[in-house]
């Protein structure tokens, strides 16, 4: 059995929803439609007419990108230029396109976090603060026998993060005692019957603005008529979205030795590097893609190296007068999503037993190449 496109776009937009994204960005399905069968998905960085020829060449149903296939307004749709073509490709072998960029940045393990994780960063936190919601806990009292389907139910629509860890609970076991009354259809016991019932409390986490749907799924897949449950606010600090992280290293290294890491790190054969390569750094500030306008925020959190892509020249002179080093490892630097996009689906698709395969581009979209 096949996961259908809207099947597979829940999955990932519980990881990275549309909500976390920056207003105006193009992000969601661009061409074609996920009303349909999808037997093959590929993710890429970017969707060029070679990664659109790869697709074909592959059977693929359906292309989750990081950047945009639409980011202006078209004009018209000439079939005799190369964005045309490219679009009269996609829709002529039934190729949807999905688009997801800033809120795939923002998004907890999305390609900021992972872009630290690769650097071994460790107490991150966002470079730039975009919202924040506060945290709910959810308890809820469960037969025993419907003790993991209702918190696997609850964990789909989004319960139980705490930071980098999902599907975070604590389950105690007690007697549960209800009557049903007229008129009612109890799952257990009789009407007019004290009943007694061993049954789990589950308490998890959940953000406010995920509560309505986490309570709706959670009574969904509860087998009693009544669901007993409770939401408390929580006082310990809300969830914070951003974008960039800044984070410290496990240990001080030279700049020279920080830069060989990036390129290790992000796959890269060369790096530009801002500053006096001998100069010692602990703190750093990541962020993928072109960061050139949180380069004063990184200053101003004391970051000692900013690593992003597309430095301005000017902007790297702002940054060597205020002390900051910079590694500019390129925007394609951003194609570390496409392993955990890939792992994201697979993981989810086999829970769920689809038959559905998903496959990463192999295609270089970095149109630079460095002469070394």
């Amino acid at each position: 059995m096949y996961a259908n496109g809207q099947t597979i776009i829940q999955y990932f937009e519980e990881f990275s929803p549309k909500r976390l994204a920056m207003e105006g960005d193009k992000i969601g399905l661009q061409v074609g439609t996920l009303n349909k069968e999808i037997k093959k998905v590929m993710v890429t960085l970017d969707v060029l007419e070679n990664v659109v020829d790869e697709a074909i060449e592959q059977g693929v149903d359906l292309i989750i990108a990081h950047h945009a296939v639409i980011f202006r307004p078209l004009k018209n749709l000439r079939t005799d230029v190369p964005a045309g073509r490219l679009y009269e490709k996609l829709i002529k072998h039934d190729i949807a396109v999905y688009i997801a960029h800033t809120n795939l940045d923002v998004a907890v393990g999305g390609i900021n976090d992972l872009m630290a994780n690769a650097l071994e960063l460790q107490n991150t936190e966002p470079l730039e603060v975009l919202s924040t919601e506060k945290l709910k806990k959810i308890v809820v009292f469960v037969p025993q026998t419907h003790n993991q389907e209702v918190f696997d139910a609850m964990a789909k629509a989004g319960a139980g993060w705490i930071g980098n860890y999902s599907h975070c609970s604590f389950r105690q076991e007690g007697t549960g005692t209800f009557m049903p009354r007229e008129n009612t259809d109890p799952f257990i016991g009789s009407q007019g019957k004290l009943e007694q019932v061993e049954e789990i409390r589950i308490e998890t986490i959940v953000t406010e603005g995920i509560q309505n749907r986490v309570v709706k799924a959670m009574i969904k897949a509860h087998p009693y008529e009544e669901v007993a449950y409770d939401i408390y606010p929580l006082e310990q600090p809300s969830v914070s979205y951003g974008l960039g992280r800044i984070g410290h290293l496990p240990a001080e290294v030279s700049l020279r030795e920080f830069a060989e890491k990036v390129k290790t790190a992000f796959e890269v054969k060369g790096v530009r590097v801002v500053g006096d390569m001998s100069s010692r750094v602990k703190k750093v500030a990541v962020l993928g893609g072109d960061g050139n306008s949180f380069i004063s925020k990184a200053i101003l959190k004391g970051a000692d190296v900013f690593v992003t892509g597309d430095v301005y020249y000017h902007m790297a002179h702002d940054a060597m007068a205020s002390g900051m080093s910079m590694v500019d490892p390129g925007h394609n630097a951003e194609k570390i999503m496409k392993k955990a996009v890939q792992q994201l689906l697979e993981e989810r698709l086999k829970k769920d037993h689809y038959q559905t395969d998903v496959i990463l581009s192999v295609v270089n979209t970095d149109p630079f190449t460095f002469l070394v």
